[in-house]
């Protein structure tokens, strides 16, 4: 769980973003500057973490009262050449921070870190995945602890993430919505009976966003607290097009992930952010949409 250092909350200096090109960097960059908060974004453009100067250039940037934002990640971590440029990515940052020191780190881990359960996965839970994706991720969480010293560090570990601007295609909501919007079926892997948690990427945004504000350290996993099988989120896509779309089944080639079937206990992030509520899905696609469609993405 959560510790906050600051009892009322208060903007840092600065925010220094790495990977502020993508996803989860993108908003919540946005959500920072929308606060008044100044945010420095740095890009592969600005720093390759996988080039050897990275660390020379990220002490070059970095001041003490920095709070850093580590996002960057070559994922979903596939094979073992990705799983090496993690790690190489993730040295370079222990170097830089080793030689220059911030006041707050805060790293976007993932819920792959969790191994399966049969009940709700919590920051409790054992972290001892048996996939690359979750082992890149634990490495790169004891990594930073290694390093950062005395420096409060807060792990945040989202679920699978949906929302407006997503540049991935990956098998889910944004790609249903994409499928959907040009009147093209929608296949899912076996039925879609697969439950899975889908966390809106705002409600991501405005976790960091809160963590940075009240300078927290410790673990928080970031999710909705609500299953929801493919089949029922792709239900909830179409139901958003006057256009038919067809939902189809298909084979399925191996054993669904993490037994099909993957819930979290949320309760902590209510201790720790009171006022904070997740979104649902059905809520979260309704506002996608309706972002998406206003924006013409």
């Amino acid at each position: 769980m959560l510790e906050h250092l600051n009892p009322t909350p208060a903007a840092p200096s600065r925010v220094v973003i790495l990977g502020a090109g993508g996803f989860v960097g993108g908003q919540t960059a946005a959500r920072l500057e929308a606060d008044g908060i100044a945010v420095l974004r740095l890009t592969r453009a600005e720093v390759d973490l996988l080039m050897d100067d990275a660390a020379e250039k990220l002490v070059a940037l970095l001041k003490p009262e920095d709070c850093l934002v580590v996002v960057s990640a070559v994922a979903p971590c596939k094979n073992t050449a990705m799983l090496a440029d993690n790690i190489t990515m993730m040295s370079a940052v222990c170097a830089a921070l080793e030689q220059s020191p911030v006041s707050h780190v805060i790293c976007i881990s993932s819920d792959a870190v969790y191994s399966d359960s049969d009940g709700p996965l919590s920051e409790d839970s054992v972290t001892a995945p048996d996939n690359l994706h979750g082992i890149m991720h634990v490495a790169r969480e004891l990594m930073l602890k290694s390093v950062v010293g005395e420096t409060p560090l807060a792990i945040l570990r989202p679920s699978l993430l949906y929302g407006l601007d997503d540049p991935h295609n990956g098998y889910g909501p944004n790609s249903f919505r994409r499928l959907a919007a040009k009147g093209e079926d929608i296949t899912l892997f076996g039925e879609g009976e697969e439950r899975r948690d889908h966390v809106l990427i705002d409600d991501v945004a405005e976790i960091i966003h809160l963590v940075v504000r009240y300078r927290s350290k410790g673990i928080l996993t970031v999710a909705s607290g609500e299953v929801v099988s493919f089949r029922e989120l792709a239900e909830m896509v179409v139901a958003q097009f006057d256009v038919p779309v067809a939902i189809k089944g298909s084979p399925r080639k191996g054993p669904m992930p993490h037994n099909g079937y993957r819930p979290f206990d949320v309760s902590a992030t209510g201790a720790v952010f009171p006022e904070f509520r997740y979104t649902l899905p059905a809520e979260g696609i309704n506002r996608v949409h309706a972002q998406m469609t206003e924006t013409g993405w």
